[in-house]
């Protein structure tokens, strides 16, 4: 599995399925200079076929099979939620680096025992949480941190729809549910948020328009002295779905989407001071004063390339030039630890 620190990295995709084909496949495939599809593997023989027609790639019914494969030095586990530990542990053990789709795994435990596998091995393991790259939300942080909204209050952060969904991704015994599936993407960017504080949690989960199981509808928030207060809302019952973000500050606030964010604040040392008045007021008003706002607004550019490239051209930066892992396993274990904490605080 020798390569020169300038070959493409050499990937087998484990699981054809939405991710590994539209999301992994799809995008790997525009990167033809840094990595290159070697390998695949997937239940169903015609989506092998169809791998193997447009990436001239091998194609193997069995993951043992793939990961046998002498050439294949790095392994994307795109396969059922409840399968990632396992099949993650399994590539780590075979000596390949991975990525492993979110989420990382569906207990604490699981994802210890993947970190101690990645360990053991000498080999790196990574979590697919490409929404960290999303551009709205590392403007958010960027805003954030100028310090121009003050001190942070309370961040919401809504993924509204209204809709029914019937697939294996409703069920349970396949670590489906809403919080699995769409959480880890939001969880991961709350917890950027944050901060390092260990969280209080409230959660509440229920299922609602979903043929499955598992929970539809999920309530999540977080809090702790010295950090924001962390809204989350993950629903399937929202017929009047809000925007994404709502930001909270002493200095001022933010709101948008995906697309465009606008923000407001006002510089209060330009302001005279407002001690307590404890005298009645003059004309029975409540206090008022005009605020000198200042506003910026934010688009996202045209030109920039989609979250999931950006994460595979840093992953080819660590893998051949040594660069730092962006998304570590172990930033990833606070968030499953949280998922499991929700879970258990409200079993559906």
């Amino acid at each position: 599995m020798s390569a020169t620190k300038d070959a493409p990295v050499r990937v087998g995709i484990a699981g054809l399925g939405r991710s590994g084909w539209s999301i992994h496949a799809k995008n790997l495939a525009t990167l033809g200079e840094k990595f290159r599809i070697a390998a695949v593997t997937d239940p169903d023989a015609a989506r092998m076929q169809e791998a193997a027609a447009r990436f001239q790639c091998r194609t193997y019914s069995d993951l043992d099979d793939l990961l046998g494969d002498r050439e294949v030095e790095l392994v994307t586990v795109a396969t059922p939620s409840h399968l990632h530990a396992e099949h993650a542990i399994r590539a780590l053990r075979a000596g390949k680096n991975v990525v492993c789709e979110k989420p990382m795994a569906t207990s604490a435990a699981a994802a210890d025992a993947m970190i101690e596998a990645a360990r053991k091995a000498g080999r790196l393991l990574t979590i697919f949480q490409n929404r960290r790259y999303s551009p709205d939300f590392m403007k958010v942080r960027e805003i954030i941190q100028t310090g121009k909204l003050g001190r942070i209050v309370m961040i919401r952060i809504a993924c509204h729809g209204f809709g029914r969904r019937w697939d294996w991704q409703t069920l349970k015994e396949f670590g489906g549910g809403s919080l699995n599936n769409t959480g880890p993407h939001f969880l991961d960017q709350a917890l950027q948020l944050f901060g390092d504080a260990e969280p209080q949690v409230f959660c509440h989960l229920e299922r609602t328009l979903t043929s499955g199981d598992a929970e539809d509808h999920c309530k999540v928030i977080l809090h702790a002295p010295g950090s924001p207060m962390i809204d989350l809302e993950i629903t399937s019952a929202c017929a009047y779905g809000q925007d994404t973000w709502l930001v909270m500050g002493t200095s001022g606030g933010l709101t948008g989407n995906y697309r465009t964010l606008r923000w407001k604040y006002v510089d209060f040392s330009k302001l005279p001071p407002r001690p307590v008045d404890r005298r009645p007021m003059p004309d029975r008003s409540y206090n008022s004063e005009p605020l000198p706002w200042q506003e910026e607004t934010w688009e996202v550019p045209n030109d920039l390339a989609p979250a999931e490239v950006r994460y595979y051209l840093d992953l080819y930066e660590t893998l051949r030039h040594g660069a730092p892992l962006v998304v570590t396993p172990e930033s990833i274990r606070r968030q499953i630890a949280l998922l499991e904490k929700c879970h258990q605080l409200s079993p559906v």
